[in-house]
């Protein structure tokens, strides 16, 4: 198996450089498991390659998140925060409609990203597993109140944009930006479909 580069800053395992907390650490840790859960999921990822790319043993990894299942859950969490941190900040001292319309330019932003997409996708592919699905669901129930709260939206039109989220992720990970034919221009055309000005 190639190996996977380490990430920046990390402490190689002859120990030369300093140590880190245990916090910087499950850090360290956590973004390497982000990088590798984009690429190959809950089932696909090995904790070896996230071992390997945070520059630590399996052994440690263990310690800090006890299983990989945990270190998957710490993942999803992190990135449903991530999601929530950029709606707040798009919507500082908005409301309504063009609190709407700024929540889903910031959205299309995060999804440039590809790490944070992929993850998204293979979270909802993992909700097979029950603390997965529960993890899952707090997750979207949090962002679902969140959206709710600073738009004052009715139930149909946070049906609209949380439908509209769910094909930019599509759109996204087909990159249909990239094809030149009418029913991908039509698909990538969601925001207006939905009349939500994303």
């Amino acid at each position: 198996m190639a190996s996977l580069p380490a990430l920046e800053g990390s402490t190689p395992r002859d120990g030369r450089a300093g140590r880190m907390s245990a916090d910087q650490r499950r850090e360290q840790v956590l973004a390497a498991a982000l990088a590798e859960f984009a690429r190959g999921g809950l089932a696909g990822t090995s904790t070896e390659a996230i071992a390997v790319r945070a520059g630590i043993s399996q052994p440690y990894l263990f310690r800090l998140f006890g299983s990989k299942r945990e270190l998957f859950l710490a993942a999803v969490r992190r990135c449903f925060a991530n999601v929530s941190a950029a709606f707040a900040a798009a919507t500082r001292g908005l409301s309504g409609d063009e609190a709407l319309q700024a929540l889903g330019r910031s959205y299309d932003e995060l999804l440039a990203d590809r790490e944070t997409l992929l993850v998204q996708l293979h979270t909802y592919a993992a909700c097979d597993d029950p603390v997965v699905r529960d993890c899952v669901r707090d997750g979207f129930r949090m962002l679902y109140e969140q959206v709710q709260r600073v738009t004052g939206a009715p139930p149909e039109r946070m049906v609209a944009f949380f439908a509209a989220g769910m094909l930019a992720n599509v759109v996204a990970a087909l990159q249909l930006g990239e094809v030149d034919e009418p029913w991908a221009v039509a698909l990538r055309d969601y925001g207006a479909f939905l009349d939500l000005g994303c």
